[in-house]
């Protein structure tokens, strides 16, 4: 058997389910997990599908076949064989903490995704302590001068490498809005839940000087809004007066970490779909 995910979204209606379980049993298939959502006050409809069909079925022949139910639902769907995998593009500046992460879960095997490179506007010398092997990897600095420029030889790796997912692993750089809009919905950024309360450098020395009770930390998708793309996903942490500010940038990167790794897991197996400024992500 081969299984297939399936995710779909349209405006809301009756008969759709039946229309596309069906289907599905018509193929031989048979559904392993079936998630949906009617969002009451868009009026519109979201499904993830799970299902297993006969080795003989093709991603095509389920897609040929799942055709006219879409067509007259009028959906936005994909149809994905679940053992295929993303190729992922990192991107990284300085602060390492997200990018080791995410090596490490994908060698434990905890990340369904082919890494396609890192990129950097610092040297690969920064991360000479971290074991990149034969990733392949690209330094692209940038200036305020060479920012367009430095775009487009991102935009050609981006090419190049085939990427169908751009992950800001604390990439200290703003991506231009034409970038962002090209890459919609297949770009995840992380930063701190302080944004927009506490803008600018040293987050985390502000909110010590206000005296927060909580940090966290909050990924979404990139848009030409900075920093205020429809989420994935966030976390948080109970901090006290006893937390100095080097405390708080510690448990920051904690929660930066896992709120990433969680992003980057939903999106990978299809549980996040755009909902307008907000997103649908179904849980595991």
């Amino acid at each position: 058997m081969r299984s297939f995910v399936l995710t779909a979204h349209c405006v809301d209606r009756p008969g759709i389910v039946s229309a596309l379980s069906t289907t599905i049993f018509n193929l031989g298939g048979d559904i392993q997990d079936l998630q949906q959502f009617g969002d009451t006050i868009t009026g519109k409809y979201f499904n993830r599908i799970v299902f297993k069909a006969p080795a003989n079925v093709s991603v095509d022949s389920a897609k040929g076949a799942l055709a006219p139910v879409m067509e007259r639902f009028d959906m936005d769907w994909t149809l994905r064989d679940q053992t295929q995998h993303s190729k992922v593009l990192i991107l990284v500046s300085r602060f390492d903490h997200c990018l080791v992460d995410l090596l490490y879960r994908w060698r434990a095997g905890e990340l369904a995704m082919d890494i396609a490179g890192i990129v950097s506007n610092y040297p690969r010398e920064t991360y000479s302590n971290l074991m990149l092997g034969d990733l392949p990897f690209w330094h692209l600095p940038i200036t305020k001068e060479t920012k367009r420029e430095q775009e487009q030889q991102l935009r050609g790796v981006i090419e190049e490498t085939g990427t169908d997912l751009v992950v800001l692993a604390r990439y200290m750089q703003v991506l231009s809005d034409e970038l962002a809009t090209d890459l919609y919905g297949r770009c995840i950024n992380i930063h701190h839940s302080f944004l927009p309360g506490f803008k600018g450098a040293k987050p985390y020395h502000q909110a010590f000087d206000r005296g927060v009770k909580l940090i966290g930390a909050t990924a979404h998708y990139v848009t030409g809004d900075l920093d205020e793309g429809p989420i994935i996903e966030q976390d948080v942490e109970r901090v006290t007066h006893l937390d100095t500010p080097d405390g708080l940038v510690r448990k920051g990167r904690d929660i930066e970490r896992r709120v990433l790794a969680r992003a980057v897991r939903y999106h990978l197996d299809g549980r996040v779909l755009l909902n307008d400024k907000k997103t649908v992500v179904f849980p595991e």
